[in-house]
């Protein structure tokens, strides 16, 4: 690539990956709405249906949210009635989240939402599954970066 090509729109790699957040995100809107969820709520659940509880830490660590963002959103949860705040009996510092009732029957409505993203994304499951592999390894790298 020569030097003019390095600074044009479309060979940089962030702008793609941004785009394309974008306009997956957008797929998800419709669906989440139909849940009466935010995307980024929806990532909440997807971490407690997998592990039923977490710290806010740890949830803040794996989504790569920080307090500032994860607090507030998570605050609306629990007054939506989808989970459950509370200080840690061990260290009260520590505040864990669980799912409700409502949070966990949410499940069940949303095992739709991945076939209907990649039915729109136009990708075969094989092409999703590699390009998930590729994002996931970039995120890995671009992470071990900050330690």
């Amino acid at each position: 690539m020569n030097k003019e090509d390095m600074l044009r729109l479309d060979s940089q790699l962030c702008f793609s990956i941004y785009a394309c957040s974008r306009e997956v995100i957008g797929l998800y809107r419709p669906l989440l709405d139909a849940l009466e969820i935010t995307y980024p709520q929806y990532l909440v659940l997807l971490v407690l249906w997998e592990q039923k509880q977490s710290t806010v830490k740890e949830l803040g660590k794996k989504l790569y949210l920080d307090s500032g963002t994860l607090t507030p959103m998570l605050k609306r949860m629990e007054a939506n009635g989808l989970v459950n705040r509370f200080r840690s009996k061990e260290d009260e510092r520590t505040v864990l989240v669980s799912l409700t009732e409502k949070g966990e029957t949410l499940k069940e409505k949303a095992y739709c939402i991945p076939e209907e993203l990649i039915a729109k994304s136009g990708l075969t499951v094989e092409e999703t599954k590699d390009m998930l592999r590729r994002l996931q390894a970039l995120l890995g790298q671009l992470h071990n970066l900050k330690d």
